[in-house]
């Protein structure tokens, strides 16, 4: 089952305080908002894209952990972005100092984007819609992005004013200046 889009303008236009209300209302439904005031229902994955996930935000969050200079979050956290698009990576990561000189509400969606953005590919992900994803979060603040796409063995990379880098079988992904120090073991989510 893919991805549900509801076009909701001009008929209805959420504000971000409804928008928040519909998603704590609706808590087993992940809901996205793009920039153009569309509503995205995402149905749940199945197993083997949940166990891949999981081990994607786990080792993030072992690093994050051991490095102390950021938090690492999971495809359940929001993040409102600066073009108005209310996103949810599958895995992300925000400097602490970023997050110490916004002071965010803990309660509401991060009103910033992600350091590092991550999208694991499940089986009924579409590769244009995620490519077009990654790139709109690159194009509102992310420093780095993975795209890992189990289906074709290769992880796309993108970074801002750069053309994307696609990686063919890599057996690991370095975080680079984003995350020095960091290198995501793809045993397990790639394969």
């Amino acid at each position: 089952m893919t991805a549900l889009i509801l076009n909701l303008l001009p008929t209805i236009e959420l504000t971000d305080d409804q928008f928040f209300l519909l998603c704590q209302q609706n808590r087993d439904l992940q809901l996205e908002r793009t920039a153009e005031g569309e509503l995205i229902i995402m149905p749940p994955t199945g197993w083997e894209s949940g166990n891949r996930n999981s081990r994607l935000t786990q080792r993030l969050g072992n690093w994050a952990d051991a490095d102390g200079t950021g938090l690492t979050f999971d495809s359940s956290t929001g993040f409102k972005l600066p073009n108005g698009a209310n996103r949810s990576p599958d895995a992300s990561w925000v400097r602490q100092e970023r997050l110490e000189a916004l002071k965010p509400d803990p309660a509401k969606f991060l009103p910033m984007a992600p350091d590092l953005s991550v999208e694991l590919r499940s089986a009924t992900d579409s590769l244009d819609t995620l490519q077009q994803k990654m790139q709109e979060y690159i194009n509102n603040g992310v420093r780095l992005g993975w795209l890992i796409d189990q289906e074709n063995q290769r992880v796309e990379i993108y970074r801002p004013n750069q053309a994307v880098e696609v990686l063919q079988s890599p057996t690991s992904l370095s975080g680079e200046d984003v995350m020095p120090g960091f290198k995501l073991d793809l045993a397990q989510i790639l394969n």
